[in-house]
């Protein structure tokens, strides 16, 4: 990518966690909190001078940038900390380079006076999309209002997957790498956005998953995937405005098809059960469910422009998901398979948040621009493939469990959301 944001995640984890310090995490992390809340009203202050300074000379006092800077960065470890997206305990004045996870910031320059005069009011949806990715930390800095966005927050993505991280990590030692990829790009997201505030760069926050997560390697490629063309951002502002009206038919005909599908798939969990293996016509029915799910919720949701079919036909649409064949499945993850699927489903739960906020606000830029934003439109695909790899789980289309991480599996064929530029 040529013209990479100015605020760049590193992630140099290698996902071993001390089941000590984990079990301990909160506990051991009470001085950093204290700390926080003792730093953030200092950055309160500061903040509203560096807005006045920057307004008046259009860039901001290096002195001022030198330290919301280590504020980010100190913010970025600590929370990284708190959601074991890393394991060490972090340092209190938040240096560059001594943290697994770690932000880099750019020097101080110029930023334009209007973008400087609005920030509050232009830093909202970018807020709003922290709010759904993870920055709790955030809270502490901006008083009463805070107390809101802590509260939006509390179930945020880095939240839940540290929480879900908890147990793995207690019993294995190690932190899944599906869950600290997308740990991590809700504390790279969530650093933008507070850079972007806090007058350290005005480049607004990326929401593009791959671009935040580029220095992590990609996990490998899971059988159920997204294909289509993923550089068309071209939106009919005709069908965007009228978009919820239009989607009415597709979400009625959905329910009737969701309770024939969870019918059959309580046929088919006792088919495959017995047999080791589902039934193809059983296979076949239910993967069409799925597709058409993916296909309904990519228009309604705005990561795809055109009105799709009712029959849930595979490559009909521009966001389309591939799905296995029928393949013989481990009978005791089978019987299982409800329990084991309960993890992935709050995950998948909390991204349907994410894909909200970002569907809200890619209605409006759609309708002035006639095109999605690439960042938004990106995490709406992430959101969309999770909850279709959950889907192929639930209904044992697949065995694989659903991978958290919002990078694409390593096999290039498949769609890719990496930025053309």
């Amino acid at each position: 990518m040529n013209d990479s944001h100015p605020v760049q995640l590193v992630v140099e984890d290698d996902l071993r966690r001390s089941r000590l310090t984990v079990f301990f995490r909160l506990l051991l992390a009470i001085p950093h909190i204290v700390w926080l809340f003792l730093w953030s009203i200092a950055i309160v202050f500061a903040a509203i001078v560096n807005w006045f300074a920057t307004l008046v000379a259009g860039r901001p006092p290096e002195s001022l940038h030198r330290f919301m800077s280590s504020y980010i960065r100190y913010v970025t470890h600590l929370t990284a900390y708190l959601a074991l997206t890393a394991n060490p305990y972090p340092g209190f004045v938040g240096e560059e380079g001594e943290y697994p996870v770690d932000v880099k910031l750019p020097p101080p320059g110029p930023q334009e006076r209007w973008k400087t005069l609005l920030r509050l009011v232009l830093a909202v949806p970018a807020l709003l999309v922290s709010a759904t990715l993870g920055l709790g930390a955030l809270s502490s800095s901006y008083g009463r209002r805070g107390k809101t966005y802590s509260a939006s927050s509390a179930s945020a993505l880095a939240a839940v997957c540290g929480f879900l991280g908890w147990f793995a990590s207690l019993a294995r030692g190690q932190m899944p790498k599906g869950l600290r990829d997308a740990g991590a790009y809700g504390v790279g997201y969530s650093a933008q956005a507070l850079a972007y505030l806090l007058l350290v760069t005005d480049r607004y926050p990326n929401a593009d998953p791959t671009a935040l997560l580029a220095t992590v390697e990609r996990p490998p490629q899971h059988p159920v995937y997204l294909v289509g063309d993923a550089h068309d951002l071209r939106r009919s502002r005709v069908l965007v405005f009228f978009r919820l009206p239009l989607a009415i038919p597709h979400l009625v005909w959905l329910a009737l098809w969701t309770v024939a599908a969870i019918a059959v798939g309580i046929l088919n969990w006792f088919a495959t059960l017995f047999t080791g293996r589902p039934p193809r016509s059983f296979h076949r029915f239910l993967a069409a469910y799925v597709r058409y799910t993916l296909h309904v919720y990519a228009f309604v949701y705005l990561a795809a422009n055109p009105f799709p079919g009712f029959a849930g036909e595979v490559g009909r649409y521009p966001l389309d998901v591939i799905l296995p064949e029928p393949q013989r499945q481990s009978r005791w993850l089978t019987g299982f398979r409800i329990f084991l699927a309960v993890p992935a489903l709050i995950v998948s739960g909390v991204l349907g948040w994410a894909l909200a906020v970002a569907a809200i606000l890619t209605w409006f830029v759609a309708l002035i621009r006639g095109a999605a934003p690439w960042g938004l439109r990106n995490l709406s695909a992430y959101a969309l493939r999770y909850a279709a790899q959950v889907n192929a789980y639930v209904f044992l289309l697949t065995d694989r469990y659903p991978h958290a991480s919002p990078l694409e599996g390593a096999d290039e064929t498949q769609l890719s959301f990496d930025d053309p530029e």
